[in-house]
């Protein structure tokens, strides 16, 4: 039985999530945070896909019935939370980045925590942690972090 306060809590998510991706892009350069929100999302999908198949976690309750994955997190909130990272760390050192990359990585793996413990949005099984959930969502970060600085540089010699 899915939980009224469950699909609630999506919903005012999702509203959340279109209301943060249209004031995001309102900030110069838009079309790297349009990048970096493609990449996020692409890159998460494939790593939520794989993890979901694996069986290491599961979404018992989805916007979408028709994904396996959460497609709200995935698409959504993960690409929003990449793009203000890289908005805050685009002239930052590499400690700087590390520091953020912390800073933006735990909250997210505590509120997965409490979700895991509190609802039925996500089930954690087989051995995936919490502690799993920081380090994947720090790398994934760091990842498209490094990428759109390659891309920068790249964009940069072609000019």
């Amino acid at each position: 039985m899915v939980n009224k306060f469950e699909k609630n809590t999506l919903r005012i998510l999702f509203i959340f999530g279109i209301g943060a991706f249209f004031n995001l892009i309102r900030k110069p350069p838009m079309k790297d945070w349009i990048i970096i929100f493609l990449l996020k999302s692409y890159i998460a999908s494939i790593l939520d896909n794989l993890l979901v198949k694996k069986g290491y976690f599961k979404y018992p309750v989805n916007l979408f019935k028709t994904l396996d994955i959460s497609a709200l997190f995935s698409y959504l909130i993960f690409p929003i939370s990449c793009i203000y990272f890289n908005q805050v760390t685009k002239n930052s050192t590499t400690k700087g980045i590390l520091l953020k990359c912390l800073l933006f990585s735990l909250p997210s793996a505590l509120a997965e925590h409490w979700l895991e413990k509190n609802t039925k949005l996500i089930r954690y099984k087989k051995s995936w942690t919490s502690v799993h959930s920081f380090f994947s969502i720090a790398s994934t970060f760091l990842m498209v972090r490094f990428l759109m600085t390659v891309i920068r540089k790249a964009a940069q010699k072609q000019q």
